[in-house]
């Protein structure tokens, strides 16, 4: 939607494309779908032939006058040995029952999440939600009343929109217990950490029932907002 106002405003646009089906359903003016896991879209880290490629693909796009153009990049320029995308939470067995509430456990995270920052020098990617870090035990309960099914519920952001702020919760408790474990975990893959998210923490069983609730609904944003909570 970005490109298309971008373009109508005279700038001409070009993107790469992980998932290609998405972008055939959206048709932006210009893409390149590229053959890549996520967090990968110029494919190998350190591969600076290929990201050339890769870029220097993309931005001939920008001679095509006439859109949309979907172009796919050669399967055979990339050699392999790509880093496995991250497992989702389907593909792992979910957690025996809590014996702590997510809003304790989610409290109990945050000296682990102190390190990080630490470490990292304040940098973090919790922070969508508006809601400071140190209330991610609220944002766990909202979480937890919401998978609960309580009806009429508002977000400490009553002015965002219910499927919304769920969303941006659910992305913050994440962002912030991922980081916390790589604080106490320096050499953890992505993998490792959603094993242990998915399959041994209260908040990751209380993600599951929100998704599971966003996805049964009959409206379409609350439906959309339950891909990115789980999958």
């Amino acid at each position: 939607m970005l490109a298309r106002t971008l373009e109508s405003h005279g700038i001409v646009t070009t993107s790469i494309s992980l998932v290609r089906e998405h972008t055939e359903k959206i048709n932006p003016p210009r893409a390149l779908f590229v053959p890549f896991p996520f967090g990968h879209a110029f494919g190998r880290a350190g591969d600076v032939a290929l990201q050339h490629r890769v870029l220097r693909a993309t931005l001939d796009l920008l001679h095509e006058s006439v859109g949309p153009v979907l172009r796919d990049f050669p399967d055979d320029a990339e050699s392999g040995d790509e880093p496995p995308a991250p497992i989702q939470a389907s593909a792992v067995s979910p957690a025996p029952p809590a014996s702590t509430a997510a809003g304790t456990e989610a409290r109990e995270m945050l000296a682990q999440h102190a390190d990080w920052l630490a470490q990292s020098n304040g940098r973090t990617a919790f922070g969508l939600s508006g809601v400071p870090a140190e209330r991610v035990g609220d944002l766990a309960e909202f979480l937890q009343r919401f998978a609960d099914g309580v009806e009429g519920l508002r977000g400490p952001r009553p002015e965002v929109p219910l499927p919304a702020f769920v969303r941006w919760a659910a992305d913050d408790v994440k962002a912030l217990y991922f980081e916390a474990y790589m604080a106490g975990h320096p050499g953890a893959g992505g993998e490792a950490i959603a094993r242990w998210f998915w399959g041994t923490t209260a908040i990751g069983a209380v993600l599951r029932r929100v998704k599971q609730r966003l996805d049964t609904s009959d409206d379409p944003r609350w439906k959309a907002a339950a891909f990115g909570v789980a999958r």
